[in-house]
């Protein structure tokens, strides 16, 4: 396409993480990596009837309040798109984002939205990272530009936006500290060195497939290698990694032969060290293994929780359930003011994680269950454990299964406390629960600096 609009001035950041501008005429334009206020020339990408997409080809006039991007991938790895925004239009965007979407999505009444919670780290601040190898890196644009094609240069790092098999090479990641760059890049190193091919992802072969890395704020380190084939050299390989970095505490390694990278349906083998690392919340200590979920902003989940907690206006007398409980963390955070706590989950590995979590913790009144939600969770369910006074839901992205709002709906608990990574889902939900309840509060909580993911807490109350 080679329409190019010239001259035109960045308004507001608008859904996507985009950027909003309107030509003369008065079309909608949405532009990536642009900040209010920069007068940009734009090569349009898409067109529609009411709206078109379009790339900053040259920036006319920078904002007075664009920054400079702190990490040399930004613009190809696909995360941390926002680096140009500053902080405060960064948590304005997304408590506006909120706002829309639960009223323009779900058609709901809110109260007036708390202001949103902000990050104390708006860097290194994950515990949990995954890179992917490839057989043939993703190439920069200057390398395309000077005409630098390296003969299948493999490479380790993140997918390219939405390639699903374009690894970009990452040099250095800002998004969780160390060792997290020195591991990668010595696996890298390692790999070429010895031979080791990299995956081919497209083929479904070659040795090297991804790695996952956890890190805990006491400074345990957990390594997961994938591998996706059996070989001899991965013991050499697995055993250079622990003499170089000591300080893992967790080795594992997954032979995966399937056409996803995913590991929730592997085997995690322990080669070396712990079989998990923990992190520490208010004297709670949660044990992490290698498939357990954690939230990946250790100390803004502390923050979210504690949202949770405050919505939930516990006594100590009453029936909570968690849903979707993960390790348990929301669980055992507010048993100390329930009576009795159930938790459910999908996955068994991380309820029986929650279960010895508990039971180290000393906390003796929540109950876990395994289970996919809308199996586990049904009347005769309710019947046998109790009547929920209080329900914590937090969902994955996609929301809830309409068969476990109905049972929530039949339970009719006298609060809801709504956690979503999603509002968007969280909304269309909410329209549903709010046929019998009403929101009270909503309280945003910033877990990704430099992204447009926010997370949301509602809570509701029985009509």
């Amino acid at each position: 396409m080679d329409i190019v609009l010239e001259n035109v001035t960045i308004e507001n950041v608008a859904a996507e993480g985009k950027a909003i501008a309107h030509t003369e005429d008065g079309m909608v334009v949405f532009v990536e990596f642009a900040v209010p206020g920069d007068v940009v020339d734009i090569q349009v990408t898409r067109k529609k009837k009411a709206f078109m997409e379009g790339r900053i080809i040259r920036i006319v006039k920078p904002s007075d309040r664009r920054l400079d991007p702190f990490c040399e991938h930004f613009g190809l790895c696909g995360g941390c798109r926002w680096q140009p925004l500053p902080y405060d239009i960064q948590l304005a965007a997304k408590q506006r984002q909120v706002f829309d979407q639960l009223t323009r999505i779900g058609h709901l009444t809110i109260p007036e939205i708390t202001p949103i919670i902000g990050s104390d780290k708006t860097e290194y601040y994950r515990n949990k990272l995954e890179f992917t190898a490839s057989n043939k890196r993703w190439l920069t644009s200057k390398e395309v530009e000077e005409q630098q094609f390296p003969d299948g240069e493999p490479g380790l790092g993140f997918h390219v936006g939405k390639f699903f098999d374009k690894v970009l090479d990452i040099k250095h990641c800002c998004l969780q500290p160390e060792p997290s760059n020195a591991i990668r890049l010595f696996i890298k190193d390692y790999a070429l060195k010895n031979g080791i091919s990299f995956y081919d992802i497209r083929a479904n072969k070659g040795l090297f497939r991804n790695m996952f890395v956890r890190t805990t704020d006491a400074g345990q380190v957990m390594l997961i290698v994938c591998f996706g084939e059996e070989s001899p050299a991965i013991f050499p390989m697995l055993d250079a990694i622990a003499a170089e970095f000591p300080q893992i505490t967790s080795l594992y390694y997954v032979i995966n032969l399937k056409c996803n990278d995913a590991i929730s349906d592997q085997e995690c083998i322990l080669y070396k060290g712990d079989e998990a690392i923990y992190e520490t919340m208010e004297g709670l200590r949660f044990k992490i293994g290698p498939k357990s979920f954690y939230q990946t902003n250790t100390g803004q989940a502390y923050k979210l929780y504690k949202v949770a907690r405050d919505f939930a206006s516990l006594t100590g007398s009453e029936v909570v359930y968690d849903l979707y409980t993960g390790t348990g963390t929301i669980a055992q955070f507010v048993s100390a003011k329930a009576s009795k706590v159930i938790g459910i989950e999908y996955v068994p590995e991380a309820i029986a994680d929650a279960v010895i979590n508990a039971k180290g913790n000393g906390i003796t009144n929540c109950e876990f269950f395994a289970g996919d939600m809308k199996d586990v969770l049904t009347a005769d369910f309710i019947a046998e454990h109790g009547e929920p006074d209080v329900m914590i839901v937090d969902p994955p992205r996609a929301g809830m299964h309409p068969d476990v709002i109905k049972v929530i709906l039949g339970a009719s608990p006298k609060r809801i406390v709504y956690v979503s990574c999603n509002p968007a889902s969280q909304a269309r939900d909410l329209e549903v629960l709010c046929t019998k309840y009403r929101i009270t509060a909503v309280q945003p909580v910033d877990m990704f600096p430099h992204t447009q993911h926010v997370e949301n807490v509602c809570n509701l109350e029985l009509i």
